[in-house]
């Protein structure tokens, strides 16, 4: 199953990707870059210590050896990390300080192979890193060498915090950056909502409104404009439609009128043949037919124009659905039909008295004429706080779910069979008519088993 996901969204979830993905990198720079610095730093640090400790043996050159010492002493104690400043002899023995601490006895001491060129190396001892500085000296007429470590374990704690800093950043970042392109996503996309909400206005009806155009010369404008010229091709297209199905139902109404009334005089006359009265009789159903077809697309050419002609005054609802099923009641016993009226009590909405009566008499009418004979169907207004609802429902040849969705298409039938039941467009002249009257008509059906025709209006 496809997921649907508005544009928005997209777009707010790729802006989170982009932002944390530069984040991310932008971290990673960040904190090779800081390693780097607190390396270099430290071996800076480390370094300086290293010819500092040099200058104060070449100091110490014509000093006696206690003299000498004194002065290493007080460079290391005056030093952090003193214990881990040692100077050896070429053989490998300590000649400073004579008297070191046990962490600097244990201290793997690296071998200076660089001669007198300074040496940097990185050393691990307990589970800490250090740098170590080592440089040979001349001292007192004989070579030394000279080395000084410092921890490396403040870079890491400077590193691991940096890092769980970016990491406890991450969802604040991923916030963040969802309004902000939630944000800037909405804004964006605000003129495509806005021609959104006009075209889904746009109705067969009304095809002679237009989208705003934006003021910005971008694609949003290019889109409105390309729009509204296919409207107005439609228009056009539509226009002729519907005049000229206006002009051809209109025109053809008098041909059938004068077929019918020839018709209804043949029959009239006391010599005609049985076999001519037949013909004549089918002539006269036919035009009947032929007669409400035309009628019917007059009414939806119109539709098409609007609901010019409809007068809209308050309405009783409950009187006016009375009048029309004692009208219709005939037609429902000459099959067999148990019809039954549920009023509630009176109630005024706004409409047109010709329309809502059209619109009660297609229903039940449908209603008659899908039921099989002795069948059994129900009309009933509903009163539920400010809404009255109609409905009428049967227990007749029901509706395939399949064809729900195309109940109230013009000329539509959801069983061929039965075309000589009706022309197939009374639902559509039914849901015209509602909607004028800002109505709602919906339908609930199961094959074999009946229909329900709701229509929802809200009270004047």
């Amino acid at each position: 199953m496809r997921l649907r996901t508005s544009l928005s969204l997209r777009l707010t979830l790729w802006f989170c990707g982009v932002f944390l993905t530069g984040y991310l990198i932008f971290g990673l720079a960040m904190w090779f870059n800081l390693a780097y610095t607190l390396g270099e730093g430290r071996d800076r640090t480390v370094a300086g210590r290293g010819r500092r400790l040099e200058a104060t043996l070449e100091a110490s050159q014509r000093d006696s050896r206690e003299r000498s010492e004194a002065k290493f002493d007080d460079f290391a104690q005056a030093t952090p990390e003193g214990q881990y400043i040692q100077v050896f002899d070429t053989a490998g023995h300590r000649v400073y300080p004579r008297m070191s601490s046990p962490q600097a006895i244990r201290f793997p001491w690296p071998t200076h192979r660089g001669g007198t060129n300074a040496q940097l190396e990185k050393v691990e001892h307990q589970g800490r890193s250090f740098r170590v500085f080592s440089k040979e000296v001349a001292f007192h007429g004989a070579p030394v060498v000279i080395f000084v470590a410092g921890n490396l374990e403040d870079n890491r704690t400077i590193l691991r915090r940096f890092s769980m800093g970016l990491l406890w950043a991450i969802p604040g970042c991923l916030v963040l950056s969802t309004l902000v392109g939630y944000f800037l996503s909405r804004r964006a996309l605000l003129p495509i909502s806005r021609l959104i909400a006009s075209a889904r206005s746009t109705t067969i009806g009304n095809l002679s409104r237009r989208l705003p155009i934006p003021k910005s010369d971008d694609e949003i404008r290019q889109l409105a404009e390309t729009w509204n010229e296919m409207l107005s091709r439609l228009d056009q297209a539509v226009g002729q439609i519907t005049r000229f199905t206006s002009d051809a139902s209109h025109e053809l109404r008098s041909p059938m009128s004068v077929i019918r009334t020839t018709a209804e005089y043949a029959l009239r006359n006391p010599r005609i043949d049985d076999e001519s009265g037949e013909a004549f009789s089918e002539i006269v159903a036919e035009s009947e037919e032929a007669s409400r077809l035309l009628e019917d697309m007059l009414t939806l050419a119109r539709s098409d124009n609007g609901h010019a002609g409809t007068v809209f005054e308050p309405v009783e609802l409950s009187g006016l659905i009375a009048e029309v099923v004692e009208k219709i009641r005939p037609f429902a016993e000459a099959k067999n039909h148990e019809l039954t009226l549920a009023l509630g009590k009176p109630i005024l909405i706004n409409g047109d008295t010709a329309s809502l009566r059209r619109l009660i008499w297609i229903l039940v009418d449908n209603a008659i004429k899908f039921t099989s004979g002795g069948g059994r169907i129900n009309v009933q207004l509903k009163i539920t706080g400010d809404h009255a609802c109609l409905s009428v429902s049967d227990n007749g040849v029901g509706i395939p779910e399949a064809s729900l969705p195309h109940i109230f298409e013009r000329f539509y039938r959801f069983d061929p069979s039965r075309s000589q039941e009706g022309t197939g467009l009374g639902l559509a002249i039914a849901k015209w008519i509602a909607e004028v009257h800002g109505a709602t008509i919906r339908v609930k059906s199961r094959p074999h088993s009946g229909s329900t025709f709701a229509v929802d209006f809200r009270p004047a």
